[in-house]
């Protein structure tokens, strides 16, 4: 079995170009493909997560990934699933995003002569010449077809600025010059951005006469269909300090019943044959899945050593043997607890636990806070400042692990 068709049976593509050609390029390893990254927040998340496998995946199979980072792209913001316009970011934070994404990326892509690219597509988008632009560029675009595209439609009726109308421009033209400076020859992406990367295959095949390829990976939904990597707290992100190895560990340990195959095909590097075996598996092991996708991830994202330490944690907390050495910890300063004691829910809103003390007070209301093993039943109950020094475990419904400790 080729790479291709491996991709095909772990369910990641969703459209190609040219299928033949493609499947002829990436099992044969001559692909050098390309995926985009704008960096809209420091930290990679979940949704990028899926291309970085990918990206992986197609480079140990001897193809050559490109990473693009949108430092010029970011200027614009991508209108795709989005009801309203993205925040203009600084020149300043955009750097700096970059350079976040970079370290990040180098856990999972091998950098360097021969192997992958790192590219900043404000490098050549930043300098451009507007009336070259619409020149060399402009002329190759049908703005009816550019309004019928899906990343446009659902935006007409709220309102898609001309600024954002750009960006399907822009990301044709990063294609055109990739494949024109360092001979990239297909482009990869989610299925919502298929629009964009047709742009950039037909710019390529008229102005250059030259054949190009696009090929979409499945975006990963739950079973409701819905995207996965969005929490109750905000997306699920690489970043230690942003969602904590053990937060990782658990996000994928309670992932839909329905969903854990799905992710295991798509995410993980276990062999097919491993998994078919596992797919015989009879429901009653739907935890050991569970267990190994969360372990298999949480290692590949944040190194094995972290990987034990979140499975352990989260096996000696819901066994009750109160091992929490790796819990999810908030520290808190004195000026914090200005008084003797603390409202548990001002307490949750310090830990990230709850959005507003109102939103605290209905989990406790509903019954869904504990502290320290005890079932909060008050909504004006209290925390110690001395039992805080010592540190307070809560938890949040029945799967959320929180530790405060007052320095």
């Amino acid at each position: 079995m080729g790479i291709y068709e491996e991709l095909q049976t772990r369910g990641l593509i969703a459209q190609v170009t040219d299928e033949n050609e493609i499947r002829e390029l990436i099992n044969n390893g001559g692909a050098r493909f390309y995926i985009g990254f704008d960096p809209t927040a420091d930290s990679l998340h979940v949704g990028h997560f899926m291309a970085l496998c990918l990206m992986k995946r197609l480079q140990m199979a001897g193809n050559r990934p490109v990473v693009l980072i949108g430092g010029g792209t970011g200027y614009i913001g991508d209108p795709t699933g989005r009801t309203d316009m993205r925040s203009m970011l600084t020149p300043e934070t955009i750097q700096h995003n970059c350079e976040c994404f970079k370290k990040q990326m180098e856990r999972f892509i091998e950098f360097g002569e021969d192997k992958a690219l790192m590219v900043n597509n404000a490098d050549w988008l930043l300098d451009l010449n507007y009336i070259d632009l619409l020149r060399e560029v402009g002329a190759h675009f049908s703005v009816n077809n550019m309004l019928r595209a899906e990343c446009y439609k659902q935006r007409m009726e709220k309102g898609l600025s001309f600024l954002e109308f750009n960006y399907m421009i822009m990301q044709a033209y990063d294609f055109w010059y990739l494949h024109n400076n360092y001979g990239c020859n297909m482009e990869f992406g989610g299925d919502d951005q298929w629009s964009n990367m047709l742009a950039g295959t037909e710019l390529i095949r008229r102005k250059d006469g030259e054949d190009a390829y696009a090929m979409t990976i499945t975006l990963l939904l739950n079973s409701e269909g819905k995207k996965m990597g969005k929490t109750a707290r905000g997306a699920v992100w690489l970043d230690p300090e942003k969602t904590s190895p053990y937060e990782f560990y658990q996000y994928w340990r309670n992932v839909d019943d329905a969903d854990v195959m799905k992710c295991i095909k798509m995410l993980t590097f276990i062999s097919l044959e491993e998994i078919e075996e596992m797919e015989k598996w009879d429901d009653s092991r739907i935890n050991e899945k569970k267990e190994i996708l969360a372990y298999s991830l949480t290692s590949l994202v944040h190194g094995e050593e972290e990987a034990t330490k979140a499975k352990n944690t989260a096996a000696a907390i819901f066994s009750g043997s109160g091992d929490d050495a790796n819990m999810p910890t908030t520290e808190l300063a004195a000026s914090d607890i200005p008084g003797d004691d603390i409202q548990v829910a001002e307490l949750m809103v310090l830990c990230k636990l709850a959005k507003s003390k109102g939103e605290a007070k209905r989990l406790i209301e509903q019954g869904g806070v504990s502290v320290n093993g005890a079932k909060v039943t008050d909504v004006f109950a209290t925390v110690s400042r001395d039992d805080l020094a010592s540190s307070v475990k809560i938890q949040k419904g029945k799967k959320v692990f929180h530790k405060a400790v007052l320095n």
